[in-house]
């Protein structure tokens, strides 16, 4: 298949684009800077300016399906300036694309678009699958239902839209692992607040296959990308301390403190959200590393 992927240079990007080349499939990718741009086998850029609206027609020809991950990281702190870049990133891209579709001839019959899990709601209880109709009403709630609306737009041409909601990521490479191991190696970590939020995570390997099990099956709706195996912030945290062999003995940090040092963003540390991965798994969709310690093994292998 040919492929074309935006936010191919980001932290799942890279996995993902190396994930599909091996696996003997044609990479088209969209950057922004015009320095990222290579020609190799397998594998050619495109340059796009999704604020200014331009983008080179050329990456959509033979393009069987679109893998869209572009978006700004949404771990640094949310100023109103920066919780604007973080919807615009996600919509005027996405919306780039779709003109480029609805105008240009071509084969796409898939779009696969990252998503979250911020539309479930809170809980320490409830298990969400992908029917769950309760939402939250919070800035990243509001950003996946634009985000997926979106996609849905897709549909009106005839293609099919999927969204992976994806939860806490776990690789070495950038995202959460880093952040949280980093006072852990120092023997200053701690558990957040009461520890019994649940976090629902993946590790990136499953993740990336993920992607590609949704692609090669052309998968269209909502699925969650979740381990299924979920385990609260003191259980999360307790482990990292382990798989590094350091100590835990600080107080655990009250929520307060975090949103000082961190602001509204400090919300993703204290978040509840027990998420389902059935409804992949029962498509024949196989993790890797179900269990957070064969996760961190690998990772810290």
């Amino acid at each position: 298949m040919k492929i074309l992927i935006t936010g191919a240079t980001g932290l799942v990007g890279k996995e993902l684009v190396k994930f599909l080349l091996a696996k003997n499939h044609i990479i088209h990718y969209l950057t922004t800077s015009k320095s990222k741009i290579e020609s190799k086998a397998n594998y050619q850029g495109f340059y796009w300016n999704p604020e200014l609206g331009k983008i080179d027609e050329n990456c959509i020809y033979e393009v069987d399906a679109i893998v869209h991950l572009a978006g700004a990281n949404i771990a640094k702190r949310w100023t109103d300036a920066y919780k604007q870049e973080i919807i615009e990133s996600r919509i005027l891209s996405s919306e780039l694309l779709y003109n480029l579709v609805r105008k240009t001839p071509n084969q796409v019959k898939q779009f696969v678009s990252a998503s979250g899990t911020a539309s479930y709601p809170e809980s320490f209880v409830k298990i969400y699958d992908e029917t769950a109709t309760e939402t939250e009403d919070s800035f990243l709630s509001n950003v996946v239902k634009k985000w997926e609306e979106s996609a849905n737009r897709f549909q009106v041409l005839g293609i099919k839209a999927c969204k992976i909601r994806t939860g806490v990521v776990l690789s070495n490479d950038g995202g959460a692992l880093p952040a949280m191991a980093k006072p852990i190696k120092m023997s200053l970590g701690a558990v957040m607040g009461n520890g019994k939020q649940i976090q629902s995570w993946i590790h990136i390997s499953d993740l990336v296959k993920l992607y590609s099990f949704a692609v090669e099956n052309q998968l269209e709706g909502v699925y969650n990308a979740v381990s299924p195996y979920p385990i609260s912030n003191k259980q999360l945290t307790t482990a990292i301390a382990k798989a590094l062999r350091k100590p835990l003995f600080l107080p655990n940090i009250p929520q307060f403190i975090m949103k000082l040092a961190l602001g509204e963003m400090s919300y993703l540390l204290f978040s509840s959200k027990n998420i389902s991965s059935e409804k992949i798994q029962n498509l024949g969709f196989q993790f890797q590393f179900p269990k957070i310690e064969e996760a961190l093994d690998d990772l810290y292998a």
